[in-house]
């Protein structure tokens, strides 16, 4: 079944606004950049502050919380009263919070600072993703996955630069990350200004937002199939986890890596879920997102089991085919959930970030106890079983045929 578009969701342009959404996708870039530096700088603090790992899931899970909880709420507060600045305004959070995490010294500061960092977070992605949609001239699963790689790209640029340019320095140069943030608040002003100029066009033509929205589902089914996302995001996100809080740890401890040399591995696996990221939509346009998403989580079980049982080289490869197939179904399943609900942008994108977030920071938490309790390689013995999950797919209504 497809959604019937209304006048209601018809994007403000008949074609697909380019310069925007590369705009969108450097923004997502460069947030996504500086939100990676707090687990690229895990190795740093954990041997500058002794914290244990447990600590080390205490700070991922005060973050993913504070991006995530924040998430859903921004969304629907936006979606009742947007703001075209709202973009601006979040990354100036993000800029305090990655000055503070430079010169914190204890992990009372790095929590807050961290906090503050994912603060910033919650505003960008419902707001960004809502923006995306009404750039995209109808094409949204192209324009989502280009927005998607851009913070794709941005998480596997962060572990590079810190590698580069604060671990042989020391943790201190985290400030100079302060550039990045300064230059996505550039790059956002134009975006707001045609935000401003789609919200005064909304306003001088009230009737558009007043038509009701179809549902392609019942209510019933709805909340069913949606209920059937959320298990997927977990699924995904608690081997998300696994990989982008400990990763780095794995490393160093079954194969004995340095620490610029582990933050590299880790770069090979994030740009392959930037390269999952931007195939995941285009092809959901064409064969439906069902089936990109069923293919995506369950067919990286067979990579997920294998990598605890292979050399270094073996797991820098796997690591790359777990990275591309996982991400491929994020950006599937985001527009799924948007066509359930397609009045409700703002919320939906808030929730299913807001709820991959949080999912993330509890498993790093429950992960770093497992670690210190059972060691590292535990870890991912278990952690690649989590895939499989990816068998509920199979119970989602079709929304579109290829």
């Amino acid at each position: 079944m497809t959604v019937r578009m209304t006048s209601t969701q018809r994007p403000p342009v008949r074609r697909i606004a380019f310069p925007i959404l590369i705009a969108l996708s450097a923004s997502h870039c460069l947030n996504d950049l500086l939100q990676s530096v707090i687990t690229a700088v895990y190795p740093l603090f954990k041997q500058d502050l002794s914290l244990s790992f447990a600590q080390i899931g205490l700070i991922t899970l005060v973050y993913q919380m504070s991006a995530s909880v924040f998430q859903p709420i921004m969304g629907l507060i936006f979606d009742k009263r947007p703001i075209a600045w709202s973009l601006p305004l979040g990354m100036c959070f993000t800029l305090a919070g990655i000055l503070n995490l430079s010169f914190a010294t204890n992990l009372y500061w790095l929590l807050a600072s961290v906090f503050v960092v994912g603060i910033g977070s919650s505003v960008l992605h419902p707001e960004a993703s809502r923006i995306t949609f009404l750039a995209s001239g109808g094409k949204r699963g192209l324009a989502q996955s280009l927005f998607q790689v851009g913070g794709n790209l941005g998480g596997s640029l962060g572990p590079l630069l810190v590698a580069l340019l604060v671990a042989p320095y020391g943790r201190h140069h985290i400030a100079l990350f302060m550039i990045f943030a300064v230059a996505a608040i550039l790059v956002m002003l134009p975006i707001s200004r045609w935000y401003r100029s789609y919200l005064n066009h909304i306003k001088r033509r009230p009737l558009l937002t007043q038509k009701a929205v179809e549902r392609p589902l019942s209510s019933r089914m709805t909340v069913f199939a949606i209920g059937v996302l959320l298990v997927l995001i977990f699924s995904k996100y608690i081997y998300m986890a696994s990989l982008t809080s400990y990763y780095t740890f794995y490393l160093i401890h079954k194969f004995g890596v340095s620490i610029r040399d582990s933050q590299l591995f880790l770069f090979v696996f994030l740009v392959a879920t930037a390269a999952g990221t931007l195939v995941g939509g285009p092809v959901g346009d064409r064969v439906g997102r069902k089936y990109v998403i069923w293919a995506s989580i369950l067919g990286t079980a067979p990579f997920s089991l294998l990598m605890p049982h292979v050399g270094l080289a073996g797991t820098v490869i796997l690591s790359f085919c777990v990275g591309f197939m996982l991400s491929s179904a994020f950006p599937a399943i985001l527009l799924y959930a948007q066509e359930l609900l397609p009045n409700k942008l703002g919320l939906i994108s808030g929730l299913f970030f807001g709820f991959a977030f949080g999912i993330a920071g509890i498993a790093s938490a429950v992960l770093g106890g497992m670690a210190d309790a059972y060691g590292i390689e535990a870890v991912y013995n278990v952690c690649g079983f989590m895939p499989l999950l990816g068998l509920v797919a199979c119970f989602l209504p079709n929304l579109k045929k290829g």
